[in-house]
């Protein structure tokens, strides 16, 4: 066992404000390590710097070699084997052993690398990288894309491994294969034994605790205020005393009016004090403010009827005879391995033109808000998106406040974005959107863990009829009451 030093980290891109500021760490490396923050945060800049990408003041000691994911192949028309080789050095049976435990066929290793699936790939590159002795791994999510039973080799997979930093947005991956979480806070970065759920029980408990703290301190405020006022009320007439009717010691009247209000002025002065401690302490914790979204109401409460429904590329289907209906308040998750035609149906029913068989109309006045999961296309400046969408601009940019995003980014081209930027800036033009049935596909990809749980509380409260794709196991079974299997 060895530990990676870190001690009195500093880094900020050009022009920017600190992005880690006086970070200091000990990080033993057989440990599972799960690496957590809101989108922007720094996580794989984290690792980036970890692997010396980046010039930063302070100082990192690493004991052990590190290896990065998703390791960038060069070539991808060699074989899958030859890339392997050039990764580890190992002997068969090891890379057999890994792969079988991945499930994945060892045919693979002689066809071309780029005609693999993406799950494939990801399990190859993967195996091939705790194939080397002695190292340290970086993940870099892992299991973007991938649905949920690959989802779940993965992580029965890096369960059994150990010595890691793993950046993930599935909680489920989390639980399963982590003994450690690193979260990257507003101010700071926290480290902590456990899992996610442990880690987020006592972000629940630390809330409630500050929140509590927070009541108490606008109740004293408005005590303080109260006795403030009332000593201002008395010191004032006692002033006035002084020049009343009748003999009266002025001077005594004056000088005891005088300290009650110089009294009243220093508490005041210290609870001022803590409430600024209390405020910079608020602004560490990630309190999920809430989101919004207005769907309305369809003169029947039957939204889709569709019989026989088939959508077929070429001569071999997709899928075919499904039959279903969609009800006001449903909330239908498609689930199927990738490539099923998941995609494709909800395409199909947001009115795009898709080889589709059966019954499969929609209503006339039907609303429709679809959410793609493809958003690299996004280009130009934040306000011309929002005149194409027609939507409300203040609304559009207090939602994606509320999921994360800084002042300076309504000022960032669009194709500047992250790719959970992307898809929050998607995602908030549909929450913008009133519309009679929401279409999501893979809403969650590359979204940040909390803003995944406002997302779940926003559907639990508004609960609007949705249609969705998703592989976020935790986020299917809190949000969907019916599912389709393809």
């Amino acid at each position: 066992m060895s530990t990676l030093h870190i001690s009195n980290l500093y880094f900020a891109y050009d022009g920017g404000e600190d992005l880690f500021s006086d970070v200091s760490l000990q990080i033993e490396t057989r440990w599972k390590l799960g690496l957590i923050g809101r989108n922007g945060r720094g996580k794989t800049t984290f690792l980036q710097l970890l692997l010396g990408l980046h010039e930063y003041s302070g100082r990192i000691d690493l004991p052990v070699p590190l290896e990065y994911f998703p390791y960038p192949v060069r070539d991808e028309s060699r074989t899958t084997l030859e890339i392997v080789e050039e990764i580890a050095d190992f002997e068969p049976w090891q890379l057999e052993r890994e792969l079988s435990l991945l499930e994945v066929s060892e045919d693979v290793l002689e066809r071309p690398f780029e005609t693999l699936s993406g799950g494939e790939r990801t399990k190859v590159l993967l195996a091939a990288l705790f194939l080397n002795e002695d190292r340290f791994l970086l993940i870099d999510e892992p299991t973007n894309h991938l649905d949920l039973e690959a989802r779940k080799i993965v992580g029965n997979y890096l369960s059994k491994k150990s010595g890691f930093i793993l950046v993930s947005h599935d909680r489920m991956l989390l639980d399963r294969c982590v003994d450690h979480i690193l979260s990257i806070n507003r101010s700071d970065i926290e480290l902590v034994q456990g899992n996610f759920s442990s880690w987020r029980q006592n972000q629940d408990y630390r809330e409630k605790f500050e929140d509590a703290e927070n009541q108490r301190l606008r109740k004293d405020i408005r005590r303080l205020k109260d006795s403030a006022r009332q000593s201002a009320d008395w010191s004032g007439s006692a002033e006035k005393e002084k020049y009343g009717n009748g003999p009266v010691d002025r001077g005594f009247l004056g000088r005891k009016a005088g300290k009650m209000m110089q009294r009243a002025k220093s508490t005041e002065g210290r609870r001022q004090k803590e409430i600024e401690e209390k405020t910079r302490l608020f602004k560490n914790t990630e309190i999920e403010d809430r989101l919004s979204i207005d769907p309305i109401e369809f003169h029947s409460s039957r939204l889709l009827d569709w019989e026989g429904v088939a959508i077929q590329y070429g001569e071999k289907p997709l899928f075919e005879n499904l039959s279903f209906s969609v009800e006001s308040g449903d909330r239908i998750a498609l689930c199927g391995r990738n490539g099923c035609g998941k995609s494709s149906l909800l395409k199909r029913i947001a009115g795009e033109d898709v080889p589709c068989l059966g019954r499969c109309r929609v209503p006339p006045g039907l609303k429709i808000s679809y959410l793609p999961q493809d958003a690299s296309f996004l280009r130009g400046g934040m306000r011309e998106f929002v005149e194409e969408r027609r939507i409300d601009e203040s609304l559009f940019k207090a939602i994606l406040h509320k999921m994360g995003f800084a002042q300076s980014d309504y000022e960032t081209d669009l194709s500047d974005f992250s790719a959970g930027q992307k898809k929050k800036t998607l995602l908030a033009a549909s929450l913008c959107e009133r519309a009679h049935l929401y279409l999501w596909d893979e809403p969650l990809n590359y979204i940040d863990v909390i803003s995944r749980i406002q997302i779940e509380n926003l559907i639990l409260q508004n609960r609007p009829t949705l249609i969705f794709v998703e592989h976020d196991g935790s986020f299917l079974d809190t949000i969907a009451t019916k599912r389709i299997m393809l």
